[in-house]
């Protein structure tokens, strides 16, 4: 139930959020005027900005979102080196340019991620880049968009739109490290990692694709999904090894799904490279110094991060350029592993 305010008190907009039940970004977006909010939640918050008497400044609210020089950068998992070093080339092309980097990690939470967002819109940063979680609805795109904050979406493409976006070519990255272990002699190669989303679609793509291409038939069996993690590489090669069907290779959905992997040859008496040829996909720094040296699909991901950053900086500098899209080109870097 919706409460009167006490007469003296300064009415803010965090009171009327309160008495209408939603987040304090909800009802500046109705009170803006925002098609995005469905019209019972609107009329929600109307009624409660009029029973406590709020008075909308529109002034003071244009003033407010006046850019500053801060930028927000949401990334789904600091745990994944491959992140870290995206990051690192982010903050590199910004803080040379002048901005401050603001960073937040959303653990693949989406409540969380609603919330970082909403922060940073509170703290009128002047643009921000994302990494979404995992599920993330296609309308956040637009949802941002209307708050008037530029935004590049990043490594995980939210599907056809007018965002800029900043990623690589997942495809013809998986592609080539399997034509390169077919050209090896291997004819049972296994696809360990990764659950769903745009980025694992497209990576299974090149993997059936390179199949296809050999005249091999696709065996669902030897895909092995799991977390994009150590662990769920690890539990992914414990999986394969269990099935028993003369697998001689694997292809990893990243590198630290195929650091777990590695572990796990290990654990079982098997070498990788000598034994069974493993690949993965990044080339983090890490990848040339694990045990052995990980031959992966190279995307450059501080490349990557100041592509990011410099169409996020286009997009301030003109609200009115066309779409910007970076795909960085995956190129194979062979190592003992593989």
């Amino acid at each position: 139930m919706l409460r009167d305010s006490h007469p003296n008190k300064s009415i803010t907009i965090h009171d009327v959020a309160k008495a209408a039940d939603v987040s304090k970004s909800t009802v500046s977006l109705v009170l803006q005027g925002s098609p995005l909010i469905r019209d019972e939640t609107a009329e929600r918050v109307r009624e409660a900005a009029r029973k406590l008497g709020y008075v909308y400044n529109r002034r003071a609210a244009e003033l407010r979102r006046q850019a500053s020089n801060t930028v927000g950068v949401v990334i789904n998992d600091l745990m994944n080196p491959f992140f870290a070093e995206v990051l690192v080339g982010i903050e590199r092309r910004l803080v040379d340019a002048g901005y401050i980097v603001l960073m937040a990690h959303t653990h693949e939470s989406l409540d969380r991620q609603r919330k970082v967002l909403a922060s940073m819109r509170e703290q009128n940063a002047a643009g921000l880049i994302i990494c979404p979680a995992f599920d993330t609805p296609r309308t956040l795109t637009k949802e941002v968009q209307a708050w008037g904050i530029p935004l590049v979406v990043m490594v995980r493409s939210l599907g056809a739109g007018s965002y800029d976006y900043a990623g690589s070519d997942n495809e013809r990255g998986v592609l080539l490290a399997m034509r390169h272990l077919l050209a090896r002699g291997h004819k049972r190669i296994g696809f360990l990692g990764g659950r769903s989303g745009v980025v694992y679609e497209q990576r299974l793509r090149g993997y059936a694709g390179a199949l296809e291409e050999a005249g091999i038939r696709l065996d669902e069996r030897l895909i092995i999904a799991s977390d994009p993690s150590r662990q769920g590489g690890s539990d992914a090669m414990a999986a394969m090894l269990r099935i028993k069907l003369k697998i001689t290779a694997a292809v990893c959905y990243n590198d630290i799904t195929a650091f777990g992997a590695l572990a796990t040859l290990g654990e079982h008496g098997l070498r990788a490279g000598t034994d069974f040829a493993l690949i993965g996909f990044d080339n983090v720094l890490a990848a040339a110094h694990s045990n052995p040296p990980l031959t992966t699909v190279d995307i450059r991901p501080d490349d990557l991060g100041e592509h990011a950053a410099a169409a996020l900086m286009a997009r301030i500098e003109n609200p009115q350029l066309k779409r910007q899209v970076y795909l960085a080109e995956p190129r194979l870097v062979l190592r003992q592993s593989g």
